[in-house]
């Protein structure tokens, strides 16, 4: 294709990094299908960079099916390796001269900070390296004009997460979910047998998976490089490790990153740790460290969205580059793809280390970007503090509305916590609106929530019933019980009830308590937040399952899966989960369909059927539409399909509702907990007048929601006007606007809308503040 006065567009994917994680060939794939799509041509570098030296079969032309059936594999499919040659000058003009051979000028490359340095600084002396090859007989004056200059573009594959300038790296999601994996299996053998156990997990220069993983499981003490102990931290261990055992808890768990340190820069291992406890309290200690178990498995459901959505900002990116655009990384911010300068990132990366090896901690917890700081101040309050002598003589209930999902239990753990921490009385309300109307209404402790974040389901109780018959009873109850806040997680339900308390205060008084609402639905239909605790692990269950579907089709192939997803009206379930899983059409609401386009993707399924790839995928929300059912479509397929392939039915059903939280619904649960009782009580200050609680006006009511970049509290009657009451979905949703990538990546010509693409942002704003 015809692109800034070069010929052809012809970018080659390759991976540089010396170690794979999991989440690289989703990058991979959609960055060779979208290539495809824009009329490019498009090549494999097999073996990193040592292939780019190498040359010969290394460098391969990609096409669409080569890249089939690669979503749920670990790794990448194109290697990867340590490349000694490359760091020469006369490696890279070796590099240099087999692209210039092919007509490359645009390279993407996924690795971690040395692979993507490395790549900038080839782009760097491009132009004498070509100078060099010309001078020395192996290219033409041509042919150097024609690769006058060399485009790159960087996404990053590391499992540490440990580059600075995006929320999460390919690979880290998938990490975390064998670290907690682990975690899991271990707790129940720690219970039974009052044991400690320490956990090692990678992390040599950053400690993202060990703090996750130190929030996802409730630990007892977590050890990162970024913000070592306090001096005598062996006594504050030893003591803390003590009080829970007094408290009740049955088990220790300690989590070790490979690089912790003390303060004086030593290393602190998991066997020192061991020797402490062991030698000092008498307890039962055990040590697991990892290792490469965390870089292996099935990518998560997030890694491959996030290396699929970053597969084609990367494309886009190289389309759009000029000689003067600096090379470039895609990252993630919030649920925003957005472009960063790639040596800004580096260098704010490299200002990290600096600042641990000059002991500036703190400087070097907000170097590593706002999620991480976050992560540590929430782990910070939920862990290091003991609840204070002075009590706040406010009572704050907490409920759970609606249908149960996985992280309801985080969410409440992490709120009771905090709220004791604040010197609050927290109040457990059993089974919904109905508990605080018939007044099952029971104080809840520190111990009450041990070991709730790894728990399925709702263990308060939770019921879809909304409080509007029943407000007499819930005002004389909240007065009873002195309630003077309100937290309420649970979806859509928790929403309108929430709505309906707010409109009774004119009435009741009572009411007028300050209120939140966390969203926690598998349906992700909440308005006020891009999304919900429980999506996460519901979309990998679907994404799972439509894998071990997929693979029941190897032998016999020729074969069509139609599978109907939960999700009521909302179609974000189908849509995410089809672009996990390789879906060929993913049928919603919110995009309407006729029998044109069934028909359409009927005759798609037949010429895919002529390919190599001789399977399909479908899938349905079970809303989308009332006469097409899932019976219908299966139908449909199966009568229009006969002779050339044949039909499969899955009703997924409640499975999606059931299962131990993901890694991100644990975390996203429990700073949602966290940062909701930290608001009421700012709230409960502003709203106490004339020694009572009195909150009428619409900010003391509100939805805590993620919103593209941040956690945003917007008030429940504002939140109104964005909702779809009758189909109980917001008028505005995020992900729509990236269906559009599922439709291409299963080769469907359509227009990609590329108004609202990533524009190139800075990163040393927040770096040269820290350094003035």
């Amino acid at each position: 294709i015809e692109q800034k006065g070069q010929a052809a567009f012809i970018p080659a994917v390759r991976v540089s990094c010396c170690l794979c994680v999991s989440g690289m060939n989703a990058a991979v794939r959609a960055t060779v299908r979208v290539g495809l799509y824009t009329g490019a041509k498009v090549y494999f570098v097999h073996e990193g960079y040592q292939g780019l030296v190498d040359g010969g079969d290394n460098i391969r032309p990609a096409t669409w099916e080569s890249v089939s059936m690669m979503l749920q594999l670990g790794g990448t499919v194109i290697g990867s390796a340590r490349c000694k040659d490359f760091r020469s000058r006369e490696g890279r003009m070796q590099a240099a001269c087999n692209l210039v051979e092919l007509g490359i000028t645009n390279l993407c490359v996924i690795g971690g900070d040395g692979s993507l340095t490395g790549a900038n600084e080839f782009r760097t002396e491009w132009s004498g390296l070509l100078a060099d090859l010309v001078r020395a007989g192996k290219i033409t004056d041509e042919q150097a004009r024609k690769s006058s200059h060399l485009n790159i573009v960087g996404m990053v594959g590391s499992i540490d997460n440990d580059f600075c300038g995006t929320d999460m790296t390919i690979g880290t999601d998938s990490a975390l979910h064998r670290i907690i994996e682990v975690v899991d299996a271990i707790t129940t053998t720690a219970q039974s047998h009052q044991r400690t156990f320490i956990l090692e997990v990678m992390g040599r220069h950053c400690g993202y998976l060990a703090l996750v993983t130190a929030l996802a499981c409730g630990a007892d003490w977590v050890f990162i490089p970024e913000m070592p102990p306090d001096e005598g931290w062996e006594n504050h261990l030893c003591r803390r490790l003590t009080d829970q055992r007094a408290r009740g808890s049955r088990l220790n768990v300690i989590i070790v990153a490979e690089g912790a340190i003390s303060r004086d820069g030593k290393p602190i291992t998991s066997d020192q740790i061991k020797k402490l406890v062991t030698d000092r309290l008498g307890f039962d200690t055990r040590t697991t460290i990892l290792g490469h178990v965390q870089r292996g498995g099935t990518p998560s459901a997030f890694d491959r969205i996030l290396g699929s959505r970053m597969g084609v900002e990367a494309v886009m990116a190289l389309l759009e580059a000029t000689p003067d655009t600096p090379a470039c990384v895609v990252s993630l911010s919030g649920n925003q793809a957005v472009r960063l300068p790639l040596m800004e990132c580096v260098q704010v990366t490299k200002d990290v280390t600096a600042a641990m090896a000059q002991g500036r901690f703190e400087d070097a917890i907000k170097l590593r970007g706002k999620s991480f700081e976050n992560n540590w101040n929430t782990y910070k309050q939920l862990a290091h503090i003991n609840p204070p002598d002075v009590k706040s003589n406010i009572n704050v209930a907490i409920m759970n509305i609606g249908a149960p999902c996985a992280g309801m239990n985080a969410a409440v753990r992490a709120a009771v916590r905090m709220g004791i921490i604040q010197g609050h009385n927290m109040l457990a309300v059993h089974d919904g609106f109905d508990g605080l109307a018939h007044g099952q209404i029971e104080p809840i402790t520190w111990t009450s929530v041990s070991g709730w974040t790894g728990k399925g389901g709702s263990m308060l109780g939770t019921k879809r019933t909304l409080p509007a018959k029943m407000l007499e009873e819930i005002s004389q109850n909240i007065a009873k019980h002195n309630i003077h806040a309100l937290v309420i997680i649970g979806g859509f339900e928790a929403y309108v009830g929430g709505l309906e308390l707010v409109q009774a205060r004119e009435k009741y008084e009572e009411m007028c308590i300050p209120m939140v609402v966390i969203p926690a639905t598998v349906s992700n239909n909440v308005p006020g937040s891009d999304f919900s605790i429980g999506a996460d692990t519901a979309l990998n269950t679907i994404t799972s399952t439509c894998d071990r579907i997929k693979q029941s089709a190897a032998g016999t192939k020729r074969r069509v899966f139609i599978v109907e997803t939960m999700g009521g009206y909302c179609g974000y379930l189908a849509t995410m989960a089809g672009l996990a899983a390789g879906a060929d059409a993913a049928y919603i609401f919110e995009d309407k369909f006729n029998i044109k386009d069934l028909e359409m993707n009927v005759e798609h399924l037949v010429e895919k059927m002529k390919t190599t790839v001789k399977r399909g995928l479908i899938l349905r929300n079970e809303n989308c539409n009332a006469n097409y059912t899932t019976d219908f479509i299966f139908n449909l397929y199966s009568e229009e399909g006969k002779g050339i392939f044949d039909c499969r039915k899955n009703v997924l059903g409640h499975m999606q509702q059931g299962g131990t939280p993901t890694p991100f619904d644990r975390n996203f649960g429990t700073k949602m907990g966290a940062k909701s009782v930290m608001w009421l009580t700012e709230k409960l200050k502003q709203c106490y007048r004339h020694g009572r609680i009195f909150a009428n006006t619409p900010d003391s009511a509100c939805v805590l929601g993620m919103k593209k970049r941040a956690l945003t509290f917007q008030p429940l009657a504002e939140l109104k006007a964005d909702t779809d009451f009758e189909h109980r979905i917001p008028k505005t949703q995020w992900w729509l606007k990236i269906r559009p990538i599922m439709k291409i990546l299963a080769k469907y010509d359509i227009k990609l809308d590329t108004s609202e693409h990533a524009d190139m942002e800075h990163v040393l704003k927040k770096r040269s503040l820290l350094t003035k």
